[in-house]
């Protein structure tokens, strides 16, 4: 990926996708009744929407309708951050939600890192670091968060 507007394009749905699908996975436990894990999958769901907000401003984009129409690079045909539906259902619990959330954040790190390394643009591999620098955080966050909970005797 060689142009930072198609960089930022990516980054943009990406973010968007992960947005909308920790949003579907929140409506999904609510719809079960399990409030904890749908708690989970707000709060990423939000975290998205600020990403998504930032590489919208960076990107001088005011609606997700101005990305351009040629396609995506994905690696596997889907945004990265796209949380997967395999494992879920109204009994999932809250390890579970965020061992998904962990799987959804680190495929955007390595998404983000891969065109630091391949690109052939300084700006496109400076800012897909510092992209991959914030998902790093988040990865952090999220394996913080599992070694933290309660284990089971």
């Amino acid at each position: 990926m060689n142009s930072i507007r198609n960089f930022l394009a990516h980054a943009v749905r990406l973010e968007a996708e992960a947005a909308r699908r920790f949003d579907e996975l929140a409506e999904h436990m609510a719809t079960h009744g399990n409030r904890e894990v749908e708690a989970v999958f707000r709060q990423f769901a939000d975290y998205s929407r600020l990403h998504l907000k930032e590489a919208m401003a960076r990107a001088g984009f005011r609606y997700i309708s101005e990305l351009p129409l040629g396609g995506y690079d994905w690696p596997d045909g889907e945004a990265p951050e796209s949380a997967p539906w395999w494992g879920v259902d109204a009994l999932m619990d809250v390890e579970a939600a965020m061992r998904l959330a962990l799987h959804s954040e680190q495929s955007g790190l390595d998404f983000y890192q891969g065109i630091a390394e391949r690109s052939g643009d300084p700006r496109v591999q400076a800012m897909a670091a510092e992209f991959a620098a914030e998902e790093t955080e988040h990865v952090e966050t999220l394996q913080a968060m599992l070694a933290a909970l309660p284990r089971e005797a």
